[in-house]
């Protein structure tokens, strides 16, 4: 059976292909009955759009795969926490499941909307966090 862990390698392979396209290293994918539906990453760059983050995008392809725009019978792997944005298009869409790697303190909906969610979104965080965390610190590391 697949988890939780295995999810969040592939959303890492994802933010690892924002990370060479010099995008902030974020990266998504959309699980639909195990089986991944949907693989994002950021693009605000390359597409010159605040709007573009991973999960935007994964939420989009995932609900055309699906021909509906509810993702409630779907997980969500992102390797950051959402920002309020994006935790907005995750109770929008009414996501099951929501696994997270490494917090977002400074612009993370937990700070400034923890209630942002669906109420019935199940939230996993901390998953290969130091892994997901370790990447954004070299990311920004390197642009500094």
């Amino acid at each position: 059976m697949l988890d939780d862990t295995y999810f969040m390698k592939q959303a890492l392979m994802e933010a690892d292909k924002a990370f060479a396209r010099g995008e902030v290293p974020v990266g998504a994918v959309v699980v639909c009955r195990e089986r991944i539906i949907a693989r994002a990453h950021n693009l605000t760059e390359t597409l010159n759009d605040v709007t573009a983050h991973a999960e935007m995008q994964a939420i989009t392809a995932a609900a055309d795969v699906l021909g509906g725009k509810y993702l409630n019978e779907c997980t969500l792997y992102v390797t950051v926490e959402p920002c309020v944005m994006c935790a907005g298009a995750i109770a929008w869409a009414q996501t099951g499941k929501l696994v997270f790697g490494a917090a977002d303190e400074k612009r993370g909906y937990r700070r400034y909307a923890p209630e942002a969610l669906h109420p019935k979104t199940v939230v996993v965080d901390g998953v290969l966090e130091s892994e997901c965390a370790d990447m954004m610190k070299n990311f920004f590391r390197n642009k500094r």
